[in-house]
């Protein structure tokens, strides 16, 4: 029985969004080219903050980041939907399950927390503007974004261990076209009492903790750009603000939906398509959201291709 369970466990099988031919080859020109999109966008974005003294600031390193991560979170599992998609071959080896699961949780776990230090960023710079720069120090953010890294890293160690210590007795089809916390441990033949109760208290703790941190940062932005008494002033303020709001909304609302649950509350079917949202959309919708609306932004991009042009 043992060996019987080992040999099961070394392998997965994932589910495809279509087994139609022409539906298939449908989803993967438009997951290829949201891909792409998404690659080419937060790209810009990151080469816009490396190349552009003006955009040295601890607003836009910490949007730097998360492009970076918006980059990270299609890669993580965008290759392998599109290599199912040309060969029907639907299986994946269980370290390529667990070092997936891995860096998808990594990825969603440090955005969360670095939308958290966005937004106190953003209380800083509205609500304390004269001690912004001591503040928001060179090396206060460098701390603050490892510390969004770290913790990340830390709380995927965490889910990922505890999944991939229950039990898989087979057949293991995973309900979902990549590896992820529930669709995983919907298969295994053991109790998930112990990883459920943990994601609900990581979840509760530091998910809880971020989002209030948000919440509490612009309870006090709004209550500062009322009171203010210029009109363009007002403009710009709500104009940088409702593009970080936007996108933590976006994001905050589809993990909440995937991961804030038990598993009595698993739905394959309605998480393909939020998972989908917040796993392929939302990487893509970032930059045009939050970043490709800004004056700045444009500049240093056509100062820059301008400059490679050049050369």
């Amino acid at each position: 029985m043992e060996t019987a369970n080992l040999t099961s466990t070394k392998d997965f099988y994932l589910t495809g969004l279509s087994d139609v031919p022409e539906v298939r080859v449908a989803l993967l020109v438009v997951i290829l080219l949201i891909y792409l999109v998404t690659l080419a966008g937060n790209g810009a974005i990151l080469l816009a903050v490396a190349t552009d003294a003006h955009l040295q600031t601890p607003m836009y390193f910490f949007l730097s980041n998360l492009s970076l991560l918006d980059v990270l979170c299609p890669t993580v599992t965008v290759p392998k939907m599109l290599h199912i998609f040309l060969s029907g071959d639907k299986h994946i080896s269980f370290a390529g399950c667990v070092l997936q699961l891995f860096f998808l949780i990594e990825v969603v776990g440090t955005e969360i927390y670095l939308l958290a230090v966005m937004a106190y960023d953003r209380y800083v710079a509205i609500c304390s503007p004269l001690h912004y720069t001591n503040i928001m120090s060179t090396q206060v953010c460098a701390l603050l974004a490892a510390g969004t890294w770290l913790t990340g890293f830390l709380n995927s160690m965490v889910h990922t261990s505890l999944t991939f210590s229950l039990s898989f007795c087979g057949p293991n089809k995973i309900n979902q076209y990549y590896c992820d916390l529930q669709p995983v441990r919907a298969i295994s033949c053991s109790s998930t009492y112990l990883p459920e109760l943990v994601l609900l208290l990581v979840a509760g703790i530091t998910g809880g903790g971020a989002f209030l941190v948000t919440l509490i940062s612009y309870i006090y932005i709004i209550s500062a750009i009322l009171r203010m008494h210029s009109a363009e002033g007002r403009r710009k303020a709500f104009s940088t603000c409702g593009s970080h709001l936007t996108v933590v909304c976006l994001f905050y609302g589809t993990t909440i939906a995937i991961y804030v649950r038990p598993n009595s509350a698993y739905s394959p079917k309605q998480d393909r398509v939020v998972s989908m949202l917040y796993g392929v959309v939302t990487p893509m919708l970032n930059p045009l959201i939050y970043s490709l609306r800004n004056k700045e932004v444009k500049r240093a991009l056509i100062k820059t291709l301008n400059f490679k042009s050049l050369m």
